[in-house]
């Protein structure tokens, strides 16, 4: 199933790193990140090229988005294709989004050929991720409700029932909700508050 037709997605939350794998005396080191933006990326790159400055090549590939995604692939001098995008494949694999693998490279001396690096890279990768917490979470709709305080029981009553989040509140006399609604979920939570008549709903 196409990740734009469900309503969960899989990421990680952890940051992991370190993982070693060796081909004929080169050294592959991966790292996973959990990514929400490519501000995020360039840190992070930033960060792993002073940690590893002495390395040959730092390829990586990432995900980012739920049901509109984009991604990058990154084989920092390595032949074409032979390591951004078998790092790339395993996120694919595992159905991850929001996620930065980099492989750290220290070349060994002794050249692989595009196939051998294209396992390496491969491997490295799925070291890396099979060692990661794979979490799997909601996609969410926020809608603003605001009613009258005395409207107040028939509100939390819904939300009750539907076990919805409230992410922030002001009760005064006119009450200001934020709640998130799981998306398959929320047609039908939307016309429940509709049908109140006794407030506004709106999609954030």
């Amino acid at each position: 199933m196409n990740i734009a037709e469900k309503d969960t997605y899989k990421t990680i939350e952890i940051a992991k790193g370190d993982t070693l794998y060796k081909e004929k005396g080169s050294k592959f080191i991966g790292f996973v990140f959990p990514i929400s933006s490519e501000e995020d990326v360039k840190e992070l790159i930033g960060e792993l090229k002073k940690k590893h400055h002495t390395a040959r090549h730092w390829c990586y590939a990432w995900q980012l988005g739920i049901e509109e995604v984009r991604y990058r692939v990154n084989d920092d001098g390595e032949p074409n294709n032979s390591a951004g995008q078998p790092i790339y494949g395993q996120i694919l694999s595992n159905e991850l989004t929001n996620v930065l693998v980099v492989v750290v490279r220290y070349f060994g001396g002794t050249k692989l050929g595009v196939g051998g690096l294209i396992t390496a890279y491969k491997t490295a990768a799925k070291i890396i991720l099979d060692e990661a917490v794979i979490v799997e979470k909601t996609i969410n709709i926020e809608f603003q409700l605001i009613f009258e305080y005395q409207h107040m029981n028939k509100v939390m009553r819904i939300i009750k029932e539907n076990n919805l989040d409230i992410l922030n509140q002001k009760m005064e006399l006119n009450c200001d909700f934020l709640i998130s609604v799981r998306k398959k979920n929320a047609k039908k939570v939307k016309k429940y508050f509709e049908d109140l008549r006794c407030l506004k709903i709106k999609q954030i």
